[in-house]
């Protein structure tokens, strides 16, 4: 997940190459939604064995309420800090 701010406007997705997809983001290389709301910070993942268990849990996650994706990151990263310097 990737995040504006603390609390702010959360993106989820789902990619094979985390520290690419991480860095386009960050770097607003790419139009769309995490351009337009300035997602630029890695706030939360996990890793899957295959892209078909992590498409389902993408679609999970997604079909979940905010205060669920909220609790996800916090569990993982109370603090809210970017993560991107822990995947490179």
């Amino acid at each position: 997940m990737m995040a504006n701010k603390r609390n702010g406007t959360i993106y989820v997705g789902v990619t094979s190459d985390l520290v690419r997809r991480a860095y386009i983001h960050r770097e607003s290389l790419v139009a769309g939604f995490t351009k337009k709301y300035a997602c630029k910070m890695l706030v939360w993942y996990e890793q899957h064995g295959t892209m078909e268990t992590a498409i389902l849990r993408e679609k999970q996650i997604k079909a979940g309420n905010r205060r669920r994706k909220l609790e996800l990151i916090e569990s993982m990263n109370p603090d809210w800090q970017d993560l991107y310097n822990d995947i490179i």
